[in-house]
């Protein structure tokens, strides 16, 4: 039966050409529209870490002077390095790490290359365990190497790659800041999107190259990059000194079940109480603990104008469909004479129901393809359009798929008033008016 209706709408699309291609492309304007915006959309606001952001937990405390305390208000997002190191000896969670971003310098061995400057993460040991980091080439460092301050180092497979001309460099030696590190691990590709674990380099920034323990980078004294916030009248000589009243470093930890997440969540009100009684906070126990998503959701990183575009987007939609509707109502109009003489013969109201919904999806599918071309363009120009964001942006296959459901999906629902109509004609009039 599918198949004579499909020559059935072939054979009403020749004979009116015009009105099918005004139909096509009403849906494929606005099916442009909406998955430019929504492939936006879904690269922003898709999750960073799959399978472990529900696990993956950020710490938020709140060790500012009590001053300007507003019940309820966000504590800073990150933390001092005392409470970030003292949480870190504690080891309450499965896993923890503190971290902050930096920029180190390269000296390469060969004297072809220039020393250079990069990105570099100072973090704990758990980190790569944590976040799943891939590796072609050996593995993160211990804990015991951060209580040695060893010189120990985990960098990118294409700092590798340019700095030994292979991907496998674990043992080798990089001189980082004036003093040499083992390698231990070669990072493969990674970046998440966004970077979620250190918003204040770049919400889209990449991966960084080079990775130390977090002890290292203070003992050397690595030049640190990212946000740093202090308080107080008296500011420390160095500001990321242990008793520095100053927050800069985000702690991360890993939580396997809901009955730890509430006892970490104790444990970090019981710290602040205990913080308090010592006198070095000011304000009432005021601990944070978001997951990956929610954190996320509490920084606003995807932009409300991209929330705003999507909706724009979908009310666009639904005005081609408005116009599809009344472009089909017309051509069933003019084919009043056409479905009468079928139902004379024979034809039920479902077989001329059926009918015109099966012309509505194939121009729903058509408008589609057409459409995916208009969003291509659409991606294009989101890429070339200066936001940091834009290299990121691209129609990946579960987006192909949706683009023909949501096409397929409209279409069908503009058919159904003029295929209504349609299996509402009555062949005796038309006959008579014939």
């Amino acid at each position: 039966m599918l198949g004579h209706e499909l020559e059935l709408a072939l054979r009403s699309f020749k004979r009116n050409r015009v009105l099918t291609l005004l139909m096509v492309l009403a849906i494929a304007l606005g099916i442009g529209a909406t998955m430019t915006t929504l492939t936006v959309y879904s690269t922003l606001a898709a999750d960073p870490l799959p399978g472990r952001s529900g696990q993956t937990y950020i710490v938020h405390l709140d060790p500012q002077d009590g001053d300007d305390y507003v019940p309820g208000e966000e504590p800073p997002d990150q933390l001092t390095r005392y409470d970030a190191e003292a949480l870190l000896r504690d080891k309450r969670a499965d896993r923890q790490a503190l971290m902050t971003g930096g920029y180190v310098a390269i000296e390469p061995e060969q004297a072809t290359l220039q020393p250079f400057r990069t990105e570099a993460r100072f973090t704990s040991a758990d980190f790569f365990a944590m976040f799943g980091t891939p590796f072609v080439a050996g593995a993160g460092w211990s804990a015991a190497d951060d209580d040695a301050r060893a010189r120990v180092t985990v960098i990118s497979q294409s700092l590798a790659r340019k700095l030994f001309g292979s991907g496998d460099a674990v043992g080798r030696t990089v001189r980082i800041g004036g003093s040499d590190f083992r390698v231990v691990g070669v990072m493969a590709p990674w970046r998440p999107v966004p970077h979620f674990y250190d918003l204040y380099v770049g919400k889209y920034a990449e991966a960084e190259n080079v990775f130390v323990p977090f002890s290292t980078s203070r003992d050397l004294r690595l030049d640190r990059t990212g946000n740093l916030n202090c308080w107080g009248s008296q500011r420390a000589r160095d500001e990321t000194s242990l008793e520095a009243r100053c927050v800069w470093i985000q702690y991360w930890v890993q939580l396997d079940s809901a009955a730890k997440v509430a006892a970490y969540r104790r444990y970090l009100d019981d710290y602040s109480s205990q913080q308090k009684a010592a006198g070095r906070y000011q304000r009432p126990p005021n601990a944070r603990l978001y997951d990956v998503m929610e954190f996320l959701r509490v920084q606003e990183v995807v932009p409300e104008d991209v929330r705003l575009q999507v909706w724009l987007a979908f009310g666009f939609l639904a005005v081609c469909l408005l116009n599809t509707v009344g472009l089909l109502l017309a051509k069933c109009l003019r084919r009043s004479p056409e479905i009468g003489v079928r139902r004379a013969l024979g034809a039920s109201r479902r077989r001329i129901f059926v009918q015109f919904l099966v012309e509505a999806g194939v121009v729903g599918l058509a408008g589609g393809a057409l459409g995916l071309l208009v969003a291509l363009l659409g991606l294009w120009g989101v890429r070339h359009n200066g936001q940091a964001f834009g290299p990121l942006v691209s129609l990946d296959l579960p987006m192909l798929g949706l683009n023909f459901v949501i096409a397929l999906v409209a279409s069908l629902a503009a058919g159904l008033l003029p295929a209504w109509r349609a299996c509402q004609v009555m062949p005796a009039l038309q006959l008579k008016s014939q």
